[in-house]
């Protein structure tokens, strides 16, 4: 889990997108299993992620991609 945050307070999904490695329909996707990851929109209606946020979607792609859980396993732990 060593992707590098930029210092800010918020993200885009693209920029989220970017620093995971993953495509944007993915997050979205996690955003509908996972029920505390539910970004803020923004006036113009984009997801706007805080840190911690994107903090806790790295752990989502760490649980998935590299400790190899199931979503429901993932969401378990």
């Amino acid at each position: 889990m060593s992707a590098e945050i930029p210092d800010k307070s918020y993200f885009k999904i693209g920029e989220v997108s970017r620093i995971l490695g993953v495509e944007p329909y993915n997050i979205r996707y996690w955003e509908s299993q996972f029920r505390f990851l539910s970004p803020a929109k923004n006036r113009s209606g984009n997801r706007v992620y805080t840190r911690r946020e994107v903090e806790f979607v790295l752990l989502v792609k760490h649980l998935l991609y590299t400790e190899k859980f199931t979503i429901e396993g993932a969401r378990q732990r």
